[in-house]
């Protein structure tokens, strides 16, 4: 692993080759404060992905008060929000917790809506002694590495993201109706540019349920060649975010933090906990819509 590096105020260390930073001696309390600091902090962000902190002993108002330094905050329409800090999310885990709420899969979160977020903050309030790690990937490393005829092959798919096909799914069906009334699956390009590095990422992941401009004379001969030739195109790029050549894993501490680039990267929450308790607070920050 490579020494610490100083950067103008902020002590850094790379985690992996590929993705991740851990940052020293910084308060996000002050980062959110500081217009110099932040914008330092946001560009080791588009470089490295995903910063991680520890010892953040910050309030929900601070935490927010960071989160809005990018932008406005969202809420979830499944996951349960702080009632005095609209945005803050509660994902708490422990042993009535719905089968709904789940991370265990790779994914970006939130490509259901049309406009996905731009990234997120999340806390640990309280973790198990041991487990419960998160896993986060570089997509643009991961696009990077596409053999060429593949590159060729997605140039210009463009795929569907439900959130009634995932959290929705567990729901009764009228729910499950309702839920996708007021979040219509959303479209989105397969390979997409990020907006202020024009770096390529690959733009699938558990919310994608399908191709929606794969049925061409190009792909298909005969109708046979549809449901397979999609479907297995579309698992194997899915399957690009398990491998370990471009991921980085935090083991969680009360007050650590994370924040990731929503854009660029996807997470998956390790559940080998159970039955000890997991709570962390996100506050995930809007987004734009994926060219």
């Amino acid at each position: 692993m490579s020494s610490a590096v100083q950067t103008s105020r902020i002590k850094h260390q790379k985690l992996t080759c590929t993705i991740g930073a851990e940052l020293f001696d910084v308060d996000l309390g002050d980062v959110a404060r500081d217009d110099e600091l932040f914008a330092e902090l946001h560009s080791l962000l588009l470089q490295h992905k995903v910063l991680f902190l520890r010892d953040q002993n910050f309030s929900r108002a601070d935490h927010v008060a960071f989160a809005e330094r990018f932008g406005s905050l969202e809420d979830h329409p499944v996951a349960g929000s702080d009632p005095d800090h609209p945005g803050l999310v509660r994902i708490y885990k422990d042993l009535d917790s719905p089968a709904e709420h789940y991370e265990n899969a790779f994914h970006c979160d939130a490509t259901w809506r049309a406009e996905p977020p731009m990234g997120c903050v999340l806390r640990c309030v309280a973790g198990p002694e041991v487990g419960g790690d998160t896993i986060w990937v570089n997509m643009v490393e991961a696009y990077a590495k596409l053999p060429d005829h593949i590159k060729t092959r997605i140039a210009g798919l463009r795929a569907r993201h439900s959130i009634e096909a995932s959290f929705g799914a567990a729901l009764p069906v009228e729910q499950r109706h309702q839920l996708k009334a007021r979040y219509p699956d959303a479209e989105h390009p397969v390979v997409r540019t990020h907006p202020e590095t024009g770096e390529k990422i690959l733009f699938v992941n558990a919310f994608t349920t399908h191709f929606v401009n794969y049925h061409t004379p190009e792909n298909v001969r005969f109708g046979s060649d549809y449901a397979p030739g999609a479907s297995d195109l579309l698992n194997y790029l899915i399957s690009q975010a398990a491998i370990p050549e471009y991921q980085v894993r935090w083991r969680w501490s009360e007050n650590s933090v994370a924040i990731w680039d929503n854009r660029s990267t996807q997470h998956y929450a390790v559940q080998d906990y159970w039955p000890a308790v997991r709570k962390m607070e996100r506050a995930g920050i809007v987004g734009d819509r994926p060219f």
